[in-house]
């Protein structure tokens, strides 16, 4: 759907992904549509990837009908681009198009309407799902930079990734991934009280971050046996016997009760250039549901905890080990700590923190 009429304020979001699938869409922007609907700011969004589409785009191979599909994408936003004049501000999450140059960030440059592009991962560096490994030579990971040239106003999940879009653009500004603590809220669920849930969530993207955490978690699980479980969310053919682990796949409506059933959160990273451009969410999810959270020291992750007070840093095994373990003996010690991580949350990284900043950063835009 695309405006007909006037109004005072009018954005377009453009992103790859439908409403409710990508978590960088749903935190970063689309839990916030709805006040700035309030606000004033009447909206379209306009996804490329279809629930229907979404089969055919990461299956292996199937390369004349993702031919098809890139072609329908390439002129779907060929048309944002001809209709931007009607929006004050196009507000792009990510990129434009899957494939090639900045092309369409660079038409879009060329008409009246104010550009704010976001990102919140080193997407300059390669990174492409299984699926479509074959098809990397086709993206242009270097374009990152043309489009954040292109723009108006950047918006920088994190420190890192702000340093990276200066040397493109000078107008660039921290916008934190947020929660939305009133939503948020931890489930109340049917458990086994004697049972201590370690959990990750994340994606069948990111399930070789949770490989960090197969050692310390086999000594773990040797040392506490059946005192402890083990439960990964976000692709459910992951397999490790040793660890008896329950995994299941990402579904939006189990999404806070299968969280709230953690008693210990994990977010295990690389210490790399791709995990320094990540902005903490999985860390902040567990965090915004009152769960003990342990991360490695990697990026905006050292900002977020305060190691011993709001949660727990580790990087080397032993950390690992020794974290857990203390958490694992002391239910007063999960509580506590689990209290100040979501108060962190709610301070710094929620939803109520940050929505006026938005409506500020499209006013100082002058449109």
């Amino acid at each position: 759907m695309y405006f007909n009429s006037k109004h005072v304020k009018r954005i377009l979001f453009i992103a790859p992904h439908r409403l409710n699938r990508a978590p960088s869409q749903r935190f970063r922007f689309e839990q916030y549509l709805n006040y700035f609907k309030e606000k004033g700011y009447f909206y379209d969004f306009s996804p490329l990837v279809s629930e229907k589409d979404d089969k055919i785009f990461y299956s292996k191979g199937n390369y004349i009908n993702k031919f098809f599909l890139f072609l329908k994408y390439f002129f779907r936003r060929l048309k944002d681009v001809i209709l931007s004049n009607r929006y004050d501000i196009v507000y792009i999450q990510r990129e434009m198009f899957f494939l090639g140059p900045a092309f369409f960030e660079f038409l879009l440059s060329l008409t009246k309407a104010k550009i704010i592009y976001d990102f919140d991962d080193s997407i300059w560096l390669p990174n492409v799902s299984e699926a479509n490994k074959n098809l990397n030579w086709l993206k242009s990971f270097s374009k990152i930079k043309k489009a954040i040239g292109y723009a108006n106003l950047v918006f920088a999940g994190n420190d890192y990734l702000r340093k990276f879009a200066l040397n493109y653009n000078k107008n660039v500004v921290i916008i934190p991934t947020t929660i939305n603590t009133e939503e948020y809220v931890k489930q109340k669920i049917n458990r086994n009280d004697d049972v201590v849930c370690i959990g990750w969530s994340g994606s069948i993207t990111t399930i070789q971050h949770f490989k960090f955490a197969e050692p310390f978690l086999k000594k773990v699980k040797e040392k506490y046996g059946d005192r402890i479980s083990i439960k990964v969310i976000g692709d459910k053919n992951y397999k490790n016997n040793e660890l008896d682990v329950k995994a299941l796949d990402w579904i939006k409506k189990d999404e806070l009760l299968e969280l709230s059933s953690f008693d210990i959160g994990i977010m295990p990273l690389p210490d790399d250039e791709w995990a320094s451009g990540k902005c903490g969410l999985k860390g902040l999810q567990y965090m915004a549901l009152g769960i003990p959270t342990i991360m490695s020291p990697v990026g905006v992750n050292k900002e977020i905890i305060q190691d011993g007070e709001n949660g727990f840093l580790a990087s080397e095994e032993q950390s690992w080990i020794d974290k857990i373990s203390m958490l694992i003996e002391s239910k007063t010690l999960r509580e506590e700590m689990g209290l100040k991580a979501r108060a962190t949350v709610v301070e710094k990284y929620s939803f109520n923190a940050y929505k006026d900043v938005y409506l500020a950063h499209f006013e100082n835009l002058n449109i």
